[in-house]
């Protein structure tokens, strides 16, 4: 399993799943290699909604800005800065480019766009991300921890966040809700 590379891929969280950080999620792998993992959980929302992130960050925002629409936890590493999965990549000035059309984005030059309604197209922004050591995301997989699927930016961008963990599990041919906490061997 050492050479597996899940970027742009779904990690569903098995029942199993012990960590609260991520029980009962669907977090998307912006970038797996040598060095390790860092992704986004993006079916957890926080109690911060957009116009009250841009409050507090003191940064102005349009009045059509859509009220209400919320911020997600995007994991528990640098849950105090903020970051902005989007379509299409975009120029903005720290991104990284997922794949040709998704970006990840840390940088206020993003937050100030999508506050007077010219950002990305599609976007999902998060505090904080998921981070994992060198080797760590394949020692969970042979722990049975996690079902790993290529991601869907329909998923990712269309969908709510309850809809988004059965709809990736779906895409294995798998209803979430008949999955177990057992494993074994036939």
């Amino acid at each position: 399993m050492k050479n597996i590379n899940l970027t742009d891929h779904f990690l569903i969280a098995m029942p199993n799943m012990a960590d609260p950080f991520f029980a009962k999620t669907l977090t998307y792998i912006c970038e797996h290699n040598e060095d390790g993992a860092v992704g986004l959980v993006i079916n957890r929302p926080t109690e911060f909604t957009l116009d009250k992130l841009f409050e507090q960050l003191g940064i102005p925002f349009a009045d059509s800005l859509p009220a209400g629409r919320s911020v997600m936890f995007g994991g528990p590493v640098q849950i105090d800065s903020g970051f902005v999965l989007h379509q299409p990549v975009g120029k903005w000035k720290s991104t990284l480019a997922v794949n040709q059309t998704v970006g990840l984005t840390s940088s206020v030059d993003i937050l100030e766009a999508i506050a007077s309604c010219e950002g990305p197209e599609q976007m999902l922004v998060a505090l904080g991300y998921s981070g994992w050591a060198p080797g760590q995301i394949e020692q969970e997989l042979i722990q049975n921890a996690w079902l790993t699927v290529p991601a869907s930016s329909g998923i990712i961008f269309g969908m709510s966040f309850e809809e988004k963990l059965s709809a990736a599990a779906r895409l294995l041919g798998i209803n979430f809700s008949n999955l177990s906490n057992e494993i074994g061997h036939a």
